[in-house]
């Protein structure tokens, strides 16, 4: 029972070392993180071609999100069924199948002086999560969107993990629709590859 004791007061000591370490340990904290982001995102809209804003976007997508713990996340259970050369092309192909679903959205949202806007931001065991809103057009009558940004701590930096948007994770959303993909094709997982 002592030992019991003794190991919950160690974890809990080293848990409370180590979690306010993250935002240090990342080099800046979660809100300028999406700060950043905005003001970068702000930038690609002023590109004059759709190619170089798409360009410039994949550049962003992937030093500030965690594509590969992403990417697992999203994949599931079916990660390890995998073989690793087909991990890789999941990878590519999510990376794309993001970029070409979010972006031109991202970027009419980050247009002139909308963008993300933080509201707030705390940390928790894996990292921190900030709360942001969204304008959507400069009609004041219709409501921001609220979007979380979830951040975990990569190699002393953030990378978003998460985006949840009104509530509705889009990671968990990912999942589910990669699970109905397989269960669509008879439960075979490298169905998702060529969907």
């Amino acid at each position: 029972m002592l030992q019991r004791f003794l190991l919950a007061t160690a974890v809990v000591l080293i848990a409370g070392v180590a979690l306010p370490s993250i935002g240090t340990a990342a080099g800046t904290d979660p809100a300028t993180f999406i700060n950043n982001l905005g003001n970068q995102l702000r930038a690609v809209t002023s590109y004059p071609s759709p190619e170089r804003k798409l360009a410039r976007f994949r550049d962003l997508f992937r030093e500030d999100f965690d594509v590969p713990g992403l990417g697992r996340f999203v994949l599931g259970r079916f990660w390890p069924i995998f073989t690793p050369s087909e991990q890789q092309e999941f990878l590519g192909l999510f990376e794309n199948l993001v970029l070409l679903t979010y972006s031109k959205r991202l970027l009419e949202y980050a247009d002139g002086s909308n963008g993300p806007r933080v509201t707030g931001s705390r940390l928790d065991q894996d990292g921190a999560v900030v709360s942001s809103e969204i304008s959507r057009g400069p009609n004041q009558t219709v409501q921001p969107l609220k979007v979380d940004w979830r951040l975990s701590a990569r190699e002393g930096q953030y990378k978003i993990s998460d985006v949840i948007i009104d509530g509705f994770s889009m990671a968990a959303n990912g999942r589910s629709q990669l699970e109905g993909v397989v269960e669509r094709n008879g439960g075979r997982a490298q169905a998702i590859l060529s969907r």
